[in-house]
């Protein structure tokens, strides 16, 4: 069986996503540790708390851009992880189903189970597009980290078929074929 994954392009595109989140990540750590003047050592960490939480308090200049460094500090590597997951995935049409893999994840969604294909930000150079499911298929999924951040990164009923694909138009027509769903 044939096997779809990011073309040589799309690992290109892929990486400086994730030089660029690793960068976004780094400042706001840097910067979260600079507004609110702390150590990220054990001891600079309790009296920089000592300090935050006494009567000189956190205002609100200091408190604002802390909480949006740390929501950056969250939100980057959740960032990165999709793009791994996208880095490494692989479609395998199979007759029992569009076989799927990345990142120690492998589940089997039945044609059966595919009710849409449809295409996501149709108005890029290349659209992405995504299965719509009527199963939820992370239930395959044995780690249930993994299986979380599946779901965080996709939906429970949704996989993607991102835009960097090679061969990726093949693959949407012969899901179509299999499925009989248009999109």
């Amino acid at each position: 069986m044939k096997s779809y994954q990011l073309s040589s392009v799309g690992r290109r595109n892929a990486l400086l996503l994730m030089i660029g989140a690793g960068l976004i990540w780094a400042f706001a750590v840097w910067t979260f540790q600079s507004t609110l003047n702390i150590s990220y050592t054990p001891e600079g960490t309790t009296n920089a708390l000592g300090v935050l939480w006494s009567d000189e308090g956190l205002s609100v200049n200091k408190a604002v851009p802390a909480l949006f460094m740390l929501v950056l500090m969250i939100a980057a590597p959740l960032t990165m992880w999709n793009i791994a997951m996208e880095w490494v995935a692989r479609y395998t049409p199979t007759n029992d189903g569009l076989r799927y893999e990345s990142m120690m994840i492998s589940m089997l969604i039945p044609w059966s189970s595919v009710s849409e294909i449809r295409a996501v930000d149709a108005d890029s150079d290349e659209a992405a597009h995504e299965l719509r499911l009527k199963t939820d298929p992370t239930t395959q999924i044995a780690n249930p980290v993994w299986r979380l951040l599946h779901a965080q990164a996709y939906g429970r009923t949704v996989l993607p078929i991102h835009a960097g694909v090679e061969q990726r138009d093949d693959l949407i027509d012969e899901i179509r074929r299999r499925t009989n769903v248009n999109g």
